[in-house]
């Protein structure tokens, strides 16, 4: 059984979302682009994760490796990045350090927050952003950061250190940006893949764990921020950790967090591989159970099969799910910055819309 689609006679439209990063040089350069592409189609702008940050939580090792309580262990992890793989440290507390005396300092989140915020105000009283605009921050997990830089043994006791750190980077950010016009997002990659076999996690009933580490982090937003997660199986050169066989893991956390959470969720985007415009992949959607207020994107925008590709899979969809906005699978910061603008464009796909003229808004 399926959910009919819409009159086709009524181009359908689909809002947009940015998963995070964006890989043009600076943040200026991603906000005039998203502006003169989306206009208000986008609700939500990120600054792009311009420069370092551009290859997700990587930037973060800094915080750790130069921590006197933690040193480097002689053996590396692999992971890829581009399309190559490379080796990565992991760490471990000192003899004798004991983790409750230690505490991490500035974690750079709160801010390159604040900087761009102070950029995105400015181009949106010059009319270049839309007013109704909110700026969009993407954090990755605790967890992101203790599966790619801490030893196995390790990562329970250092938890709540960092976690620690991350709530005040997110008070800061609060302290010095209006709350109706920020948006957070949650970036939950190795709890989805570690539920689906693809890492080792600290902690056992690793779904049940997860959603109350997401519901505590839920807890760090408070409202009228906007609050929206990510679920995500990995892109480090655009490969998966693991390939998902169908939806039932990512609807199964989309309806945890949206249970779970002591606030509103104001969406919830989903992962869709480049391959999968099959039935069998989209049939679990049927069995999402998002609140009324909760928005759902699908990351079916693909730049290797462009708008194409993208039709097919935003059909195939819509035969499961009544509404739905679009969006890239993952973030694209470590894309050829030449590919963005056609990328940006492939978003488009299906909407019926065009992007404004010279994306100002006066």
């Amino acid at each position: 059984m399926t959910i009919s689609e819409k009159d086709s006679s009524s181009p359908p439209t689909h809002k947009i979302l940015l998963v995070g990063s964006v890989g043009l040089k600076h943040a200026e350069d991603v906000f005039r682009s998203l502006a003169t592409t989306f206009g208000t189609a986008a609700q939500r702008y990120p600054d792009g994760e311009t420069g370092a940050r551009g290859n997700w939580v990587q930037w973060q090792q800094c915080v750790i490796e130069e921590h006197a309580r933690f040193y480097a262990m002689d053996t590396m992890s692999e992971f890829f990045d581009a399309d190559k793989k490379v080796k990565r440290c992991l760490f471990k507390l000192r003899p004798g350090a004991r983790a409750e005396q230690i505490e991490f300092g500035p974690l750079g989140y709160a801010s390159h927050a604040i900087d761009s915020y102070r950029l995105f105000a400015r181009l949106k009283q010059d009319g270049t952003i839309p007013p109704s605009t909110r700026f969009q921050v993407s954090l990755p997990t605790p967890v992101a950061f203790l599966t790619n830089f801490v030893a196995l043994e390790h990562r329970a006791a250092v938890e709540p250190i960092y976690r620690r750190a991350m709530k005040g980077e997110i008070k800061s950010m609060l302290d010095a940006i209006p709350l109706d016009e920020l948006a957070i997002q949650w970036d939950v990659c190795y709890e989805v893949v570690g539920y689906d076999g693809g890492c080792e996690l600290f902690y056992n009933d690793i779904l049940e764990n997860s959603l109350a580490r997401i519901a505590q982090l839920s807890g760090y937003v408070p409202e009228p921020v906007e609050l929206g997660f990510h679920l995500c199986y990995g892109d480090a050169g655009h490969r998966h950790t693991i390939e998902p066989k169908d939806t039932t893991t990512l609807v199964a956390f989309a309806n945890g967090i949206c249970t779970r959470a002591p606030r509103s969720v104001n969406w919830i985007h989903v992962p869709i591989p480049r391959e999968r415009d099959d039935d069998e992949f989209y049939v679990p959607l049927l069995k999402l159970e998002l609140c009324d207020e909760t928005e759902l994107f699908l990351g079916l925008v693909h730049y290797s099969d462009g708008a194409t590709g993208t039709g097919k899979r935003l059909s195939a969809a819509k035969r499961y799910v009544a509404e739905f906005g679009v969006a890239a699978e993952c973030g694209f910061g470590r894309r050829d910055p030449a590919t963005i603008p056609e990328l940006l464009r492939i978003h488009l796909t299906g909407q019926g819309i065009s992007p404004p003229l010279h994306g100002l808004y006066v």
